[in-house]
């Protein structure tokens, strides 16, 4: 402002959450957000819907710019989900590659009741599992037969409930060898895992008691067909020496309420991960890993709990802009 008097040209200081929202303010930060992360729209995309759907030219890199910033509002939410994993009683995980630069990287999901969390790690081994959850996790950790999680198990005495439904698959396998003693053996275990699950279906009309002891002579009928009169072939042998090592690991929800016999739950929230591996071709940095981990994080969460991720994203934004904490991602 230009004071006549004394000829002085005097500026005064724009509120912080002015200074730095910059351009934007939080809807249309939140808006930006959610077109790059929610609709896979690329910075060319979302550059041509300002200009012509709302009249706003902007560039690229000023696009790049807006999304660092909820990246850094979506930090404190995201960690404090992260925070929370290792105090969880069930947990299901999976992983799934993740290009960056080139370079192979995975994606872990950590899916929990209420929340489900991504992280992006150049690791598959152990290490992560023992980074996020530590040598001491107590719950249930639901999973596949992947060396990473047998090893967490053995290390850490880490009990886990693999998944039935690629048993399944594996059993099903049997059923396609030449070898009739493989295809017989293989029928065999099928039978007795139909009627396992034949109970499960059944359960209404049971009282409990009943129920679960109908369950436990089912998975003994199970273990019992898999480990005793195993043929002499390589394809049965291999997988009657899993059920004699693993076999409580498998049937481990029989026995513990709230434990999923498959690990569909993390299976299912890992898809959009997919989805958006094939559609933008990955991260280039650091940076790119972080905001992908943490908005991923955020739209997951939001489904399972029934909440608007755009309105998440303008009330973190909002909030970081204030330099005050960010809403929660744990369900109230």
């Amino acid at each position: 402002m230009h004071c006549p008097c004394c000829d002085k040209v005097f500026r005064a200081p724009l509120p912080p959450a002015v200074e730095k929202g910059g351009l934007f303010g939080p809807k249309l930060t939140a808006l930006v957000a959610f077109l790059k992360g929610v609709c896979h729209a690329s910075y060319s995309t979302v550059r041509k819907f300002l200009r012509d759907v709302l009249h706003l030219p902007v560039s690229r890199g000023y696009l790049a710019k807006v999304v660092a910033k909820v990246s850094a509002a979506l930090q404190q939410p995201y960690e404090e989900l992260l925070a929370r994993l290792p105090e969880e009683d069930r947990l299901n995980v999976d992983e799934t590659g993740h290009k960056n630069n080139q370079e192979l990287f995975w994606t872990w999901c950590f899916r929990a009741e209420l929340y489900t969390l991504f992280k992006i790690d150049p690791s598959r081994s152990a290490d992560v599992l023992l980074e996020v959850l530590g040598e001491e996790f107590n719950g249930v950790l639901g999973c596949d037969y992947f060396g990473a999680y047998r090893r967490y198990m053995r290390e850490c005495s880490i009990r886990l409930q693999f998944c039935l439904a690629h048993f399944i698959r594996d059993v099903k396998y049997l059923l396609t060898l030449p070898d009739a003693r493989d295809r017989a053996y293989g029928e065999r275990l099928l039978e007795g895992l139909r009627h396992l699950f034949r109970i499960i279906h059944e359960r209404g009309p049971w009282p409990a008691e009943m129920f679960q002891a109908r369950l436990e002579r089912a998975r003994d009928e199970v273990l019992r067909r898999a480990t005793g009169d195993v043929p002499a072939t390589a394809a049965a042998s291999r997988l009657a020496q899993r059920l004699r090592a693993h076999g409580a690991s498998y049937f481990r929800f029989v026995t513990t309420p709230g434990v999923e016999p498959t690990n569909n739950l993390a299976e299912q929230a890992i898809r959009f991960v997919v989805i958006d591996r094939l559609i933008t071709q990955g991260t280039r940095s650091d940076t790119g890993q972080r905001w992908c981990e943490r908005m991923w994080t955020v739209m997951a969460t939001c489904a399972q709990q029934g909440r608007s991720v755009y309105s998440f994203l303008s009330a973190a934004v909002a909030q970081w802009f204030d330099a005050q904490p960010g809403p929660s991602l744990v369900a109230s």
